[in-house]
């Protein structure tokens, strides 16, 4: 899942606020804005189909609660086929660092040995073969197919000696190595695996309401693929913006009063002011507004029980002579 903060997405979000009073410094300063609030789009990391998804928008969710469910049928499938490669290469690492049985050792050695009796009889024969054929009472050809069947048995005695000196030796450091290195390939092939099969389980990074809803169970997700917005609404603010003449009379820390269009009114205080003047946001209706340079000012809220709202309006009262705490 990817954790995005950034201003609700409502259209009345816009950072909008202007200073409704002059620049009388005696007088408390008044500006109106939006209130604005944390906002965490949860994604999947994995893709599939969106097996389970009830939530919707409005409703609360606490911090790891389970919001979605990818289906892993096929990651399941293929967890199971790298459980079957990694005993295989388990296995065959445990057989090059067994090396050979004595079994086969000495079944070696007794083909070794009876070749070694055959190429002495063909020897043998082949000399019978020639001296025959020294005397004349011998054809050339059968002094030639005792040459061909000696040679052929040493041929085949001497190869029968070097699988016995390879066997005797056992694996070569190098094939140990191989078979360790597809052996530990697979290992992490499984824990990639089972790492998508926690992943396909969405938990919510944060407490806080449903706001956007993106997915829709049943869908066919990509890797990345948001399934909704989660508006921490205990983390909220109002943002307004005051002129430079009201700049020397805002502290960090200073409180405020935030009034709401129906009356309502809730104590704020200021948590940030800009260091760098602005134009008053495109949305003021007048042009003479806009080209004003303005300084933004964040009032943090206490909206524990959710009273706020991310774009509502609301008007921030502060006086002059408030102190920071």
């Amino acid at each position: 899942m990817t954790r995005t903060i950034a201003a609700a997405s409502f259209p009345a979000v816009a950072l909008v606020a202007l200073a409704c009073r002059g620049t009388n410094v005696a007088g408390p300063i008044v500006a109106s804005g939006h209130v604005e609030a944390t906002e965490v789009r949860v994604s999947t990391k994995v893709g599939g189909r969106l097996e389970s998804f009830a939530l919707e928008e409005g409703d609360g969710v606490a911090t790891g609660q389970e919001l979605g469910r990818i289906d892993t049928t096929d990651v399941r499938l293929t967890l199971r086929q790298a459980k079957a490669e990694r005993d295989q290469a388990a296995a065959e690492l445990r057989l090059r660092l067994a090396g050979a049985r004595k079994e086969d050792v000495a079944e070696l050695e007794a083909q070794v040995a009876n070749l070694e009796t055959d190429v002495e009889g063909a020897r043998r024969d082949f000399e019978r073969m020639q001296s025959l054929l020294d005397k004349g009472s011998g054809t050339t050809k059968a002094r030639d197919d005792a040459q061909v069947r000696r040679d052929m048995t040493a041929h085949r005695l001497a190869a029968m000696k070097q699988a016995l000196a390879r066997m005797r030796a056992g694996s070569r450091p190098e094939e140990i190595d191989m078979s360790r290195a597809r052996l530990a390939a697979s290992e992490a092939r499984i824990a990639q695996l089972d790492q998508q099969t926690k992943d396909a389980n969405v938990t919510s990074p944060v407490a806080g309401t449903v706001t956007g809803k993106i997915a829709e169970q049943g869908e066919l997700l990509q890797p990345g693929s948001g399934l909704c917005v989660i508006t921490d609404l205990a983390d909220a603010w109002l943002t307004v913006y005051v002129a430079e003449p009201d700049l020397t009379r805002i502290r960090i820390g200073q409180e405020a009063e935030v009034r709401t269009d129906d009356g309502q009114s809730r104590k704020g205080r200021v948590t940030f002011v800009a260091s760098e003047a602005e134009f008053t946001p495109k949305n003021v209706q007048t042009r003479d507004e806009r080209v004003k340079l303005v300084f933004r000012v964040k009032i943090g809220l206490d909206n524990k029980d959710g009273f706020f709202k991310p774009g509502m309006p609301a008007e921030a009262r502060l006086e002059t002579g408030g102190r920071a705490r």
